[in-house]
């Protein structure tokens, strides 16, 4: 389904900050792309309850994910080079339509949100496998593209397994598109200090990274517009027929986060260990287990 690619031998064909030049002709239907978005505390302003271990998402105003934001501008600029539509799929809160709506001025043609309580508390796996529910029952599509991470988990975790849940090639930390064509897509992975150009067939799924593109602003004409728009909302019965509700939620979440503290904030003081290494080992030792924080 996909492969390593040698260097291309043409040049200057990128996404990057311009538009996509490498597209093989404009698709007679063009390519039907989903992108996954998820709507998040502004995580500068967002204060952590000490007595609950978790973020106080009320302390603060919710936005699109901003690595999300390369993930759509990435996907509207594939449909304004090789036509076609983009759908934005998120899973959230009702709250979280106002995103969404953020999602259309940005340039996204649809948007639908899941949101029901039997949703709450899902991890990443429970999380992608309703995503890939929700994904089937949208029908076929070429491409999904995904933000990297998310800056409220920090996991990079569920792109790549609503790919797996969908039986179809992925490639991680895209920081570049290199061609398209009607059956598939070449991008450049950003591997540490090396890259691989990867070839993938149609269907799959790329998360990328923000040094992909940079994302546009919405004009107040696209805001307005967006206020109108209609916004699809499914719930756990909606999905029923296409996967199992016993694994939405907290129900099908494997793993869940036991205890999350912040570590309490104070001046560095500087402590000289004298001694032979045997001694000052034991006195190193010592020190470090007492800063263990019990579970």
């Amino acid at each position: 389904m996909f492969k390593r690619i040698r260097e291309p031998s043409h040049q200057g064909l990128s996404i990057g900050d311009g538009d996509i030049h490498n597209v093989t002709g404009r698709m007679s239907e063009g390519l039907n792309v989903i992108v996954l978005v998820k709507q998040v505390p502004e995580i500068e302003k967002v204060r952590f309850d000490r007595e609950k271990g978790r973020l106080d998402r009320g302390s603060a105003g919710a936005v699109v994910n901003p690595f999300d934001l390369h993930a759509l501008e990435t996907a509207v600029r594939i449909r304004e080079s090789a036509g076609g539509k983009v759908t934005a799929l998120s899973m959230g809160p009702k709250k979280a339509e106002e995103s969404l709506r953020d999602v259309l001025a940005r340039g996204a043609d649809r948007a639908v949100l899941l949101t029901d309580a039997r949703f709450a508390g899902a991890d990443t796996l429970a999380t992608s496998y309703t995503l890939s529910i929700a994904i089937q029952k949208l029908g076929a599509f070429d491409l999904i593209v995904c933000g990297e991470k998310t800056v409220d988990g920090d996991t990079a975790q569920v792109g790549p397994e609503v790919a797996e849940f969908l039986d179809i090639p992925h490639v991680a930390y895209v920081e570049e598109i290199r061609e398209i064509w009607e059956s598939g897509i070449v991008v450049r992975s950003k591997t540490g200090k090396h890259y691989l150009l990867v070839e993938l067939e149609f269907p799959a799924l790329i998360t990328v990274t923000k040094d992909i593109n940079t994302p546009r602003l919405p004009t107040l004409k696209d805001k307005l517009k967006s206020r109108k728009a209609a916004i699809t909302a499914w719930g756990a019965q909606d999905l029923s027929e296409a996967g199992g509700t016993d694994f939405f939620g907290l129900s099908g979440s494997p793993t869940w986060v036991a205890n999350v503290y912040a570590p309490h904030s104070g001046e560095r003081k500087g402590q000289t260990i004298r001694g032979t290494p045997e001694v000052a080992a034991r006195k190193i030792a010592d020190i470090l287990g007492s800063l263990i924080v019990p579970r």
